[in-house]
């Protein structure tokens, strides 16, 4: 059947996976680090991913292509979310709370502790409901932040609860999962920390999308990291 459907210019993609994480239906995949459609009728053709693509690479088309199989992408969510469900209880997907006692040693030796108050960390591990979300204030951090920028349990993890990801390596739309924890806990605040690259978009658009969704009116910011290790703003 004629009916319409996105195409995506891989010379304008820049790889970010904003697209990706705003598609709903799974239909559009990172492919050696450009986005691609990966089924015709995981798209129902509605445009979600559009407004996502920071590059315009995204566009309507009209062309044969399959209908959008409404039964199909509901079997493939299910499969994702039991595949990301740990076997035999992994100890590594325990929720726990770590309470640290603060360092009597030199201030230099201190200010290397660790600050992470909460395990596990990953933002498709951590349960939507712990106690530790409590009053929480909530950072949102890319996984590389914490190598490139040396202060960053002191400045960032310190006070916080700590949640991380990478947009552009999970195949997973963040948004869903921190839209439930924001309305489901007492948030507090939220910070996101992001580097400069604009893969790392997907992540803040990601945090946005969910305290637009959760309905709530929280204070939040956006802080970038230079790939050199510095605040940008």
């Amino acid at each position: 059947m004629i009916r319409k459907i996105i195409q995506i210019d891989e010379e304008k993609c820049n790889g970010c996976g904003a697209c990706a994480a705003a598609c709903h239906e799974g239909a559009i995949g990172m492919v050696n680090g450009k986005a691609k459609l990966m089924r015709d009728d995981y798209c129902d053709g509605l445009g979600d991913c559009l407004p996502a693509c920071p590059t315009g690479a995204i566009s309507f088309t009209m062309r044969e292509a399959e209908a959008y199989n409404e039964a199909a992408v509901a079997e493939n969510k299910a499969k994702k979310e039991k595949g990301q469900k740990l076997p035999c209880g992994c100890p590594g997907s325990n929720s726990k709370r770590i309470v640290r006692e603060e360092s009597k040693e030199s201030s230099h030796t201190a200010n290397m502790q660790s600050r992470l108050s909460q395990w596990p960390v990953q933002i498709k591990l951590v349960p939507v409901n712990a106690p530790y979300f409590d009053g929480a204030r909530l950072l949102i951090a890319a996984d590389c932040t914490a190598y490139a920028y040396a202060a960053f349990h002191e400045e960032f993890i310190k006070g916080h609860i700590t949640l991380v990801g990478c947009p552009k390596l999970d195949s997973v739309d963040y948004s869903e999962k921190l839209t439930e924890i924001i309305k489901n806990n007492d948030i507090k605040s939220v910070t996101v920390v992001r580097m400069e690259v604009p893969c790392c978009g997907g992540l803040e658009h990601a945090a946005v999308t969910a305290l637009k969704n959760s309905g709530k009116f929280i204070p939040w910011n956006v802080v970038t990291i230079s790939t050199d290790g510095k605040i940008l703003d």
